[in-house]
């Protein structure tokens, strides 16, 4: 069962959206720090679709509830950008393996004309949770964040995808589909990524969850004094 807090209707209201409950626990310990009543937080599933059914629905039974909707966890980070244990806000949250492969590359669902393959965060709830960041002293990159369905696991697909999203610090499997089900409820919309791995060759020997998930946490406990 997810834990829903609740708190006065006039209160600014988060639903923060996690995959796994290991996420959602580390998000839990960070928002104790503070007496809060503003988030709600829910396990959501693995994946892009899990996630987007599992957020939409609780969307539709909760209308006029939140203000803004987060997909949090850990995640891998580009080298380069975004190292083990810091994190990443997306300013835009990219679908980076819809589409199609063709003999002369990957095309986006975008250059295919079947819709878009990004969603921008919303930048005044950027500004509010990253001024919240900075007076806790702890840093975060904003960028683009990829939502993949399947792990990048080689350097060739690393290479791939940096090239198709220039600039991209981080690589999750759930922004996307948290950010649809969001727009599809007129609701703002973001993400926050606390590094666990670098995005490249699958080495699960060199992942880092418990230091990702203390920075969950870390990130959690500033957002927890947020103010209306």
């Amino acid at each position: 069962m997810s834990q829903l807090l609740t708190s006065d209707s006039m209160e600014t209201r988060i639903l923060v959206v996690t995959a796994v409950e290991a996420e959602r626990e580390a998000v839990l310990r960070g928002l104790s720090a503070a007496s809060t009543a503003r988030f709600d937080v829910i396990a959501g599933g693995v994946g892009p679709a899990a996630v987007a059914a599992r957020t939409a629905t609780l969307l539709a039974s909760s209308k006029g509830t939140y203000n803004l909707v987060v997909s949090a966890g850990i995640g891998g980070g580009f080298p380069g950008r975004a190292g083990i244990g810091e994190l990443v806000l997306a300013d835009v949250m990219v679908s980076a393996d819809l589409g199609a492969e063709t003999p002369d590359g990957f095309l986006s669902v975008d250059e295919l004309g079947f819709g878009s393959s990004r969603i921008s965060s919303d930048m005044e709830w950027n500004q509010r949770l990253l001024a919240q960041l900075s007076n806790a002293a702890l840093t975060c990159t904003l960028a683009p964040i990829l939502t993949v369905s399947s792990a990048t696991g080689t350097a060739a697909t690393a290479k791939l995808r940096e090239r198709l999203v220039p600039g991209a610090a981080a690589e999750g499997m759930e922004g996307f589909g948290v950010a649809i089900a969001a727009a599809q409820h007129g609701l703002a919309a973001t993400e926050l990524r606390a590094i666990s791995n670098a995005v490249g060759p699958r080495d699960r020997s060199a992942w880092r969850i418990g230091e990702a998930l203390k920075a969950l946490e870390n990130a959690f406990g500033a957002f927890a004094s947020i103010t209306p």
